[in-house]
């Protein structure tokens, strides 16, 4: 049995890897804003525990980390799973837009990392799960920000992927594809309110349309998805990148084939800007 502590765990995929914990006979610390939120299954659980926790209040994060202690004595997974999206073309995002969606995807997630590691050191050993995002390796248009703050997740989970190990400690991003949540709802995901009518009818505006006809549509079943992730991060070694969902794969392969198509015609002169006399 091991104790999980779930970011963003009332609803969508955190709530579903909360579930698919508990059913593995994991306690499970769920770790939301409004706990009256928390569904009725997981209220009743006694193997959950809830703390308010907004990531975005540094002086919070402390607190709910310790009283998870308290409760639970340890933690051995940490599911950095809160998060929102911002949908506009660069141009149209403002500072204070892109500042809150870091605030909340990349500084929260950091911080709450923070306060548990020195858990996780004491025991030597744990599991930290950054949900990530197909949008992590592949910037698309009109989600430039929200790329952007993926790729930064991807980027320090595979830096404390080699900065934790000496502490028996994993890492993982996890990147998934669209799954049917309610991720796409205005609760979650928001609109640069600055909109540029040069960009209707361009690809960062066919996006804004694209969400209205998936939304609540998606291919990917969250519940299968969040079992995956139980079973990935249940497993004696982490994968650096656990890449999720059919969409997630095939617009991975196509990534790869940029990187060797962009690689090919540049790499004999790339490798030649080394000093002549380099070894």
């Amino acid at each position: 049995m091991a104790t999980w502590f779930v970011t963003g765990a009332s609803r969508g995929i955190g709530a579903e890897i909360t579930r698919a914990a508990l059913a593995e006979g994991n306690k499970v610390v769920v770790a939301v804003r409004n706990p009256e939120r928390i569904p009725d299954d997981l209220k009743n659980s006694e193997n959950v525990f809830a703390v308010a926790l907004d990531v975005t209040d540094n002086n919070g994060i402390p607190q709910a980390v310790d009283a998870a202690v308290a409760r639970f004595g340890g933690i051995d997974v940490l599911v950095n799973n809160a998060g929102r999206g911002l949908l506009g073309a660069l141009e149209e995002v403002t500072d204070a837009e892109a500042r809150s969606l870091f605030d909340l995807n990349v500084f929260g997630l950091i911080n709450v990392t923070r306060a548990v590691l020195p858990v996780m050191r004491k025991q030597g050993s744990g599991k930290l799960v950054h949900i990530g995002s197909r949008s992590g390796f592949e910037g698309e248009p009109g989600v430039s920000m929200y790329a952007a703050s993926k790729f930064a997740v991807a980027g320090i989970s595979e830096a404390l992927s080699a900065e934790m190990a000496p502490f028996g400690i994993q890492s993982m991003v996890v990147e998934p594809g669209v799954f049917r949540t309610d991720f796409l709802d205005t609760s979650s995901l928001s609109v640069a309110a600055n909109r540029i009518s040069d960009y209707d009818d361009t690809p960062a505006h066919v996006t804004l349309d694209w969400i209205d006809q998936a939304n609540h549509a998606q291919l990917g079943d969250p519940v299968k998805g969040a079992a995956l992730i139980v079973e990935v991060t249940s497993s004696e070694k982490l994968p650096t990148h656990l890449y999720l969902g059919r969409d997630t794969i095939e617009r991975l392969e196509v990534k790869i084939q940029q990187i060797r198509d962009d690689l090919a015609p540049w790499s004999e002169k790339s490798a030649a800007t080394a000093y002549d006399d380099a070894a």
